[in-house]
């Protein structure tokens, strides 16, 4: 179904053009190229951290993260009910456990609640700043310090908010706040860290590239295309994050007193715009209809086959998960187009 208002877009211009173009005309369309270094240093200066290492996703970062960390089977992560699937599949990837653990009504993990979850087996906390809310980062490094155990941000859905654990990934999916079209990037101040994913994500080579694979590694390099358009997003995240936020405040003030509709917390960076509605199944189907797409809240990861737990009605999780949905989130939205948006939500619980 085509849109008039997709639930995201990213946002392109002619520096986008300019950088991908001249890394065609190069002929460095791989992995080799110079955008990929040039970017990795960049987002690292941009988020005061010492290394960046570009990866394929935010999953494959995720991933090497947790590799370079030395966690592996009989491991366990503690990982957040409340969100996206890749965050606890990340944890299977390397043959450790997931461990989850309810979110508040923030919808991040609820930091109260992680050390009961904890065992001797606990190797890394897996915070995710979900749509863009900064977890309680100072108890989460508190717990971390008091079991001797790592933390992997999961930050693919909050550039912008500057990390402080071991490690941080971030996704550069269309979808997010800078894109690369697919893509992620991990961010630690460690170097021998840095250098480990670096190894990781590029098969494993010897310094001699002699074919000869001392362990099991991955095929998770970005590409200099990639890289390029990266780099000149980020150039422009500052522009990107102001215009998020007036979109943030124009729903704010627009949602404010519509009867049906609940406004969730603020963000430290807009991602992606999630309220709380009644009768939500109807209620996006009507958008639909007038060419505004929604997308819902995602599902407990204890509902999920892989990892299914039959108490999971009970969860916070699965509250938010029934009546949330979150709306279009784009920089080019326009205030004149958010008020049709929100016409349409105004009209049908009017009706």
């Amino acid at each position: 179904m085509s849109y008039t208002y997709p639930v995201s877009k990213p946002w392109l211009g002619d520096r986008e053009q300019q950088l991908v173009s001249a890394a065609i005309a190069s002929g460095w369309i791989s992995s080799q190229g110079p955008e990929i270094k040039r970017f990795e240093a960049a987002f690292a200066e941009y988020n005061g951290v010492s290394h960046g290492v570009a990866c394929s996703s935010g999953t494959a970062a995720l991933t090497v993260a947790l590799a370079a960390l030395g966690v592996g089977p009989g491991d366990e992560v503690i990982v957040p009910e409340f969100t996206m699937i890749a965050s606890a599949w990340a944890v299977n990837y390397v043959g450790a456990t997931p461990v989850f653990v309810d979110c508040g009504d923030d919808l991040n993990i609820d930091v109260t609640k992680i050390e009961a979850r904890m065992t001797p087996r606990t190797a890394v906390i897996m915070p995710v700043h979900v749509y863009g809310r900064r977890c309680d980062m100072d108890a989460v490094m508190e717990l971390a310090y008091d079991y001797n155990v790592r933390v992997v941000e999961d930050s693919a859905e909050s550039h912008g908010v500057r990390p402080v654990g071991d490690i941080a990934c971030f996704s550069l999916f269309a979808n997010k706040i800078i894109t690369a079209g697919e893509g992620g990037i991990c961010l630690t101040n460690e170097p021998r860290l840095a250098a480990q994913m670096a190894h990781l994500r590029a098969m494993a080579f010897t310094r001699d590239h002699s074919f000869l694979h001392k362990k099991v590694a991955y095929n998770f390099r970005m590409t200099n295309l990639q890289a390029a358009l990266a780099s000149a997003q980020l150039e422009r995240i500052d522009e990107i994050l102001s215009r998020r936020r007036v979109i943030e405040k124009i729903y704010d003030a627009a949602l404010a007193g519509i009867s049906g509709v609940t406004l969730m917390p603020p963000r430290d960076v807009l991602w992606m715009y999630d309220v709380r509605v009644e009768r939500r199944s109807q209620l996006q189907a009507y958008l639909a209809e007038n060419g505004v797409e929604t997308r819902l809240f995602f599902k407990p990861m204890s509902r999920q086959p892989m990892y299914f737990d039959a108490g999971w009605p009970a969860l916070n999780a699965a509250t938010f998960s029934e009546d949330g949905l979150y709306l279009p989130t784009y920089p080019e939205l326009t205030e004149a187009d958010q008020e049709i948006i929100v016409g349409h939500i105004r009209d049908f619980y009017a009706g």
